[in-house]
């Protein structure tokens, strides 16, 4: 319950200072984050880091399936069957292939 308060009391703090600084502030703040979003810089961490993270999902699952295989329910092994179908190798929104 004290999480909850808490975040519904910074949820309206935030609104409350959100409305008083205006459309103004709001479009500085977008167009701040739209010039750091695409700095190439960034844009490069981040698909390194996507890259990575999927490199290191993808070792885990392998392991998991080597070590568990059988002791997995169905439909843990049919969903990972499914999304592994489904991603192939294609490209994402955001440039990055799937594996």
């Amino acid at each position: 319950m004290r999480y909850r308060l808490t975040f519904i009391t910074g949820a309206a703090v935030g609104y409350v200072l959100g409305a008083r600084a205006g459309r103004e502030r709001y479009e500085q703040l977008r167009k701040a984050a739209r010039g750091i979003a695409q700095n190439p810089a960034v844009r490069n961490t981040v698909e390194s880091a996507g890259q990575n993270g999927l490199a290191l999902a993808s070792k885990a699952a392998d392991r998991v399936t080597t070590r568990f295989g059988d002791k997995l329910p169905e439909s843990v092994t049919g969903r990972v069957k499914y999304l592994r179908e489904r991603t192939g190798g294609a490209e994402d929104d955001w440039g990055t292939s799937s594996r």
